[in-house]
């Protein structure tokens, strides 16, 4: 693969990705990418221009023929073992952000867990705290 990314950029990836599943990356999802991206430690040494860089090439990628495998392959080449579950949980928050449902995403997570090889309790619990998360009162 001709692309090299970071390990920050590769979990902007599957944020994107999971964002782009249903076709339509909605104001929530940007919104929760942003937050996380501002927020959380694996993004600390990260600039605040994922959405004009990270994101457009990742949107590149996802546009090619088998993109969203090639981008599965990228995100594992790239990240080591041990974000892997990182990897899968900030997914889960920007499907969980919209307070819906969409079968697109649901498959994504689901190619995700099966290409880092993440336990599917594992991933059950991911979700499940990710969606409560985002409930409101």
């Amino acid at each position: 693969m001709t692309d090299h990314i970071s390990g920050q950029e590769a979990l902007i990836y599957v944020m994107v990705s999971v964002a782009a599943a249903d076709r339509t990356i909605n104001t929530e999802e940007i919104q929760r990418i942003s937050s996380i991206v501002r927020e959380l430690p694996p993004f600390r040494s990260y600039t605040d221009d994922w959405f004009s860089s990270a994101a457009q090439k990742c949107v590149k990628l996802l546009s090619k023929p088998q993109g969203v495998e090639k981008v599965l392959s990228l995100v594992k080449s790239v990240l080591s073992p041990r974000l892997y579950e990182t990897a899968y949980v900030l997914a889960a928050e920007v499907a969980a952000s919209d307070l819906s449902e969409h079968p697109d995403e649901e498959q994504y997570l689901d190619l995700l867990a099966e290409t880092l090889g993440l336990d599917d309790l594992v991933t059950v619990a991911l979700e499940r705290a990710a969606e409560a998360r985002h409930r409101s009162i």
